[in-house]
């Protein structure tokens, strides 16, 4: 009986990485320039709830929201008119992927979330809130780039409070809500965050780089050194580790794809609660490296 369940398990993990790798296989759709009402139409996330019932309410209660679908719209607007990688709800459906399997091999592997240490609920409310914030990490692009993580939280509060009304009395209800809203807040680059949920999602926010995703403003003609080593990225891979309870392995063609890693993975990742549970392996396949640019340019006609 034992090992049935081990394998089950077992093959569910395999279906989560695979939902993972196929979610960040899709790039974004270009929304500049579409009527509002078309944009938001087919943007709809999933993702494997494993029988959460609360997970699958909020997943179900976002997908059916024209004010959350419109706020995923125009982050991605505003990042067409910036030049920026895909922010639309493609973006979001990969975070969010990313950051319950982040989590669940860390529970796994017996690192308890706060909502477990800190208020004595479960690691499925845990999976609640690193939802959440994967949700609605970046609804505050809707308005601004700048600081748009702290307009994140005044959109996001009163909406989770719609969403989780009928999933969470109170005052379990806040709790949810405020550790989401410190997943929000802890994305931003000096974020700082002080729980595993809030480092799943700063993490995984940083793991959206694989190949069709973060080469985008490569093919729009950009070639500073964040579109080339983006562009180096071939594929993330998220496993359980054996030395640590995380795994993450980026396989690029070209080695500039470790300013990616180093600049902006490991700045997501230090000094986060996930430091100590986390390794990182970048390698370079193959025995020649692809080359990503033929000429670099300053100034002149």
């Amino acid at each position: 009986m034992t090992d049935g369940n081990s394998e089950s398990a077992r093959a569910e993990e395999d279906r989560e990485a695979e939902d993972a790798a196929e979610a960040a296989g899709v790039a974004g759709p270009g929304e500049l320039g579409r009527r509002p009402s078309d944009a938001i139409d087919g943007a709809a996330v999933r993702a494997p709830t494993r029988g959460n019932r609360r997970l699958e309410a909020l997943l179900d209660g976002v997908n059916a929201d024209p004010e959350v679908r419109a706020w995923w719209h125009m982050a991605q607007v505003t990042s067409e008119r910036l030049g920026m990688s895909d922010h639309s709800w493609v973006h979001v459906q990969i975070v969010l992927n990313i950051a319950l399997r982040l989590l669940r091999l860390l529970v796994k592997a017996g690192v308890r979330p706060a909502l477990e240490t800190d208020h004595g609920l479960r690691d499925r409310d845990a999976e609640v809130v690193v939802a959440a914030g994967a949700l609605l990490h970046d609804v505050g692009m809707s308005i601004h780039r700048a600081d748009h993580e702290a307009f994140s939280l005044f959109l996001a509060e009163r909406k989770l409070r719609e969403l989780l009304d009928d999933v969470y009395s109170e005052p379990d209800r806040t709790v949810v809500v405020s550790e989401a809203l410190h997943t929000i807040i802890g994305h931003r680059r000096r974020g700082d965050p002080y729980t595993v949920e809030a480092g799943v999602v700063r993490v995984a926010d940083a793991l959206d780089m694989a190949q069709g995703r973060s080469r985008l403003p490569v093919d729009s003609g950009q070639m500073g050194i964040h579109a080339i080593s983006a562009a180096a990225v071939d594929e993330v891979n998220i496993s359980a580790g054996t030395e640590r309870a995380v795994r993450i392995e980026i396989q690029m063609n070209n080695s500039a794809g470790i300013f990616q890693v180093d600049d902006l993975l490991a700045t997501k990742l230090r000094g986060t609660p996930l430091e100590q549970h986390v390794e990182v392996i970048a390698v370079v396949e193959g025995e020649t490296e692809k080359r990503l640019l033929t000429e670099f340019r300053i100034g002149g006609d």
